[in-house]
């Protein structure tokens, strides 16, 4: 290989990378983060959460196709996983707390910017967070979630999935009893 070939080829590699690093005030998220549950993982020693979904609780759980009761949060965990694999989402910051970062995290799918979140809800993995009137904290996740649930997509084809607001609403009314 000639040195003209070695550079041109280092260009174009450095340039491609630069491409898809994450914007000013995003970060990446990568599949070397430890995933807690659907919604939250740790990276770098910092806890985060996708603002405005609810995964499934672990120790709940569904009933597949086959008759076998399937973990949903582990259920939640590998949907989650298996989006940021496969599309390497850049996000960013919009609300702490001490223990957690809530972000917003986008993917590009084909040319396009799609939230993270709201495919997750919208292929009926995930649920709508609510706030504690119960009002969705970002309305069109709610649209997302009722239009997967119409259409049976994802955890809603199951009859037994339990939506995690109403098994969190139970542990709240009757404390000491576990979702």
């Amino acid at each position: 290989m000639t040195i003209r070939l070695l550079v041109a080829l280092t260009l174009a590699f450095t340039v491609g990378h630069s491409v898809v690093a994450a914007p000013t005030g995003y970060f990446d998220f990568t599949t070397g983060t430890v995933l807690e549950t659907g919604d939250t993982w740790v990276s770098a020693g910092k806890r985060y959460r996708l603002y405005g979904l609810q995964s499934c609780l672990r120790g709940t759980s569904y009933t597949d196709v086959r008759g076998n009761r399937r973990d949903c949060g582990d259920a939640s965990i590998a949907v989650l996983a298996a989006f940021v694999k496969d599309t390497s989402p850049a996000c960013a910051p919009v609300a702490e707390r001490t223990d957690m970062t809530f972000a917003v995290c986008y993917a590009l799918v084909g040319g396009q910017r799609l939230d993270l979140a709201m495919m997750i809800i919208a292929k009926g993995y995930g649920f709508a967070s609510l706030d504690s009137a119960g009002i969705p904290i970002y309305a069109a996740y709610a649209v997302a979630e009722q239009n997967a649930r119409v259409a049976r997509r994802g955890l809603w084809q199951f009859d037994d999935v339990q939506h995690p607001a109403i098994v969190l609403s139970r542990a709240a009314r009757n404390p000491g009893v576990s979702p």
